[in-house]
């Protein structure tokens, strides 16, 4: 029995000393270095994405000139000389997808939209354009394939400078606030045609030209751009000036 049993003795001593082993080499093991269940909080400043700002468009912020969406909530900008969407199929704005004017203008704006919010709430403002430096009216002036004795018909002359180029002019339509789609004014922005021109509505909608709808949305635009301190021109729909050429003059200095 003794030596039948020791074979025995030996194996459980055997593995006696294997569970030992491996009991100290658990405890030997170093805690966690982090917790699986421990949320993992990411610094938002090695992340953030930094918008380059283009030479245009800082020339304008150095103008003192500034972005309508900071302080009109809610309104779409859509500028089209960013894009070949327009009179002259040409994009000279480049990079610049923001629409600056002066601040003063701005507050101008604000109150136009906080009167159209509140009379038509499913309404909104859509940005075409707002301050043109000199240097763009220059490439329009230039492009336009006109005589230049008629060219100021369509385009403000450079050496003279229009009101967009004072930062004090806007172009822009009614849209709906949940989409951004515009309303329909009767022509697509930049057309040049009487069914454009404010002075000439009744002729046009006699020659079926234009509708009442589009007289009526044109009207709404038209009163509250009036109570934000706007005035309209005969010949466009979408323009709307702040200040006449001789204000503008005296209150601002030309946008190089």
């Amino acid at each position: 029995m003794v030596h039948k049993s020791k074979p025995l003795l030996l194996l459980l001593t055997a593995i006696c000393f294997a569970c030992q082993s491996k009991e100290t080499k658990v405890k030997e093991i170093p805690e966690a270095i982090w917790d699986a269940t421990e949320e993992w909080v990411i610094d938002d400043e090695e992340f953030e994405i930094v918008e380059e700002i283009s030479e245009l468009e800082q020339s304008l912020i150095d103008a003192g000139l500034v972005d309508i969406e900071d302080l009109i909530p809610g309104i779409f900008v859509d500028l089209k000389y960013s894009t070949t969407d327009n009179f002259f199929g040409k994009d000279v704005y480049g990079d610049l997808t923001r629409c600056y004017l002066q601040p003063e203008v701005v507050q101008m704006l604000k109150k136009a939209h906080e009167k159209l919010r509140q009379e038509h709430p499913e309404l909104t403002f859509l940005v075409f354009d707002g301050v043109r430096p000199l240097s763009v009216q220059q490439i329009l002036w230039d492009n336009l394939d006109k005589p230049d004795s008629i060219k100021p018909l369509y385009v403000a002359d450079p050496k003279i400078g229009g009101l967009h180029n004072y930062g004090v002019a806007v172009d822009l339509t009614l849209a709906y606030a949940e989409t951004g789609e515009a309303l329909d004014m009767g022509t697509p922005y930049d057309y040049f045609g009487y069914p454009a021109y404010p002075d000439r509505e009744p002729q046009m909608l006699r020659e079926g030209k234009i509708s009442k709808q589009h007289i009526a949305n044109r009207e709404i635009l038209r009163k509250v751009m009036k109570h934000g301190g706007f005035s309209g021109i005969g010949s466009e729909w979408w323009h709307f000036n702040a200040f006449s050429r001789k204000e503008a003059a005296e209150k601002f200095g030309l946008v190089e």
